[in-house]
């Protein structure tokens, strides 16, 4: 069923831009239409929507300015072509809200900012505060310091997570498309925009191409993945093309050029935005069917007894991803057991936990309270047995 449509402009907003438009072709950055951007921000603002920024850039800017013939694909040439980009990305943004009298701030983020709990905090009062002082804050990666491991591995990602952050009533992805299609549009002249859909359609991922843009890292599927996460908290997320005149200003006049992702759940509560947007995942429990059904259907903690499978090593209070039989995830949570001890609990009765352990931690191996789901429950159903689509 499909979520009714909320209105088409919210108040705060996430504007990520990616780098095939802020690059000229690859020649740097394209400084023209960086200035068209920010007149359109700065218009949009002038109607009462608060703005943050994502923007890419950084390495294709330190590419043309460090001479280099293509994008390296090493991490370490990455991250010095982001170091060196990173001056003009900022500097092209501040000379340009400057000229409105605006003032810009930087905001480097890393996987590990987010996934820590006290660093969140620390950027989401940052956030609002830079907001509350009419700053716009431009935010991209800490491409720098950022390592394989605890990379966010594109803006789309990274833009979904600061709408968490913020909690932004929507997220606008600007790419080199009009949207989201039922096929390739660069292979299928009759390929049809998608204007609207539920975020979180899994059906969704099969219509994206894998193949990230030349200067960019992120393609189609990397936009509908971040739309989903955004959706937790309750955003809306439109893919539109930048290269679409007036397009942010005609988006804060309430038109909806593009595709509009709409959040199916109701906003999730502040923690559990947090534990939604972790992308490191320590280890994995698998489930069977009937505790697939309680979780999804009814709400509960996940039992101990409910468990068929533990994968990983993790230690107490890290991530794990809850699978179904087929190995679809459909939860997320902070565990209350080490690996060790989860697998000698999996299958057991929360009343066996203290004569398998000699002590008793919870009774429960994730509580609902440190949970959030995050497959589809309606493609869950369709993949679970008749007696658990039946019911009890």
């Amino acid at each position: 069923m499909m979520p009714a449509s909320p209105p088409s402009s919210g108040r705060r907003w996430v504007v990520k831009v990616g780098s095939a438009l802020v690059t000229d072709n690859g020649r740097g950055l394209d400084h023209g239409r960086i200035a068209d951007w920010v007149g359109q921000i700065v218009r949009a603002r002038e109607q009462g929507v608060e703005i943050v920024m994502v923007s890419s850039g950084s390495v294709a800017e330190g590419v043309q300015r460090l001479g280099w013939p293509e994008r390296p694909k090493a991490l370490h040439q990455l991250q010095a072509a982001a170091a060196v980009g990173q001056m003009g990305v900022v500097e092209a943004y501040e000379s340009q809200f400057q000229r409105f009298g605006l003032k810009t701030a930087q905001i480097l983020l890393t996987h590990d900012d987010l996934a820590d709990r006290q660093r969140y905090l620390n950027a989401r009062v940052t956030l609002r505060a830079l907001l509350e002082l009419d700053v716009v804050p431009v935010v991209n990666e800490n491409d720098t310091v950022a390592t394989e491991g605890i990379r966010f591995g594109d803006n789309d990602t990274l833009a979904a997570l600061v709408s968490n952050l913020i909690e932004a009533e929507q997220l606008v992805i600007l790419t080199d498309q009009r949207g989201l299609y039922d096929a390739d549009p660069r292979a299928n002249p009759h390929a049809r925009l998608i204007e609207q859909a539920a975020a979180e359609d899994e059906s969704l991922e099969a219509l994206c191409s894998d193949a990230p843009g030349v200067l960019g890292s992120g393609g189609m599927r990397a936009k509908v993945m971040a739309a989903r996460r955004a959706a937790r908290a309750g955003a809306l997320t439109l893919i539109a093309s930048g290269r679409e005149p007036d397009v942010l200003t005609r988006i804060a006049a309430g038109e909806s050029p593009g595709t509009r992702l709409l959040p199916s759940n109701e906003r999730l509560a502040a923690r559990k935005q947090w534990i939604a947007g972790q992308l490191q995942v320590r280890g994995q429990l698998w489930l069977d069917w009937g505790a697939v059904h309680v979780l999804q259907s009814q709400g509960r903690s996940l039992l101990p007894v409910g468990v068929t499978g533990v994968g990983g090593d993790f230690r107490r209070g890290e991530m794990v991803a809850c699978l179904d039989p087929t190995g679809a995830e459909v939860a997320r949570g902070l565990v209350n057991y080490d690996s060790d001890a989860a697998r000698r609990l999996a299958g057991q009765s929360s009343n066996r936990i203290e004569s398998l352990l000699d002590y008793v931690t919870e009774p429960e191996l994730v509580h609902r309270d440190n949970m959030v789901l995050t497959g589809d429950a309606r493609a869950a159903a369709a993949r679970a047995p008749a007696w658990v689509r039946r019911g009890p």
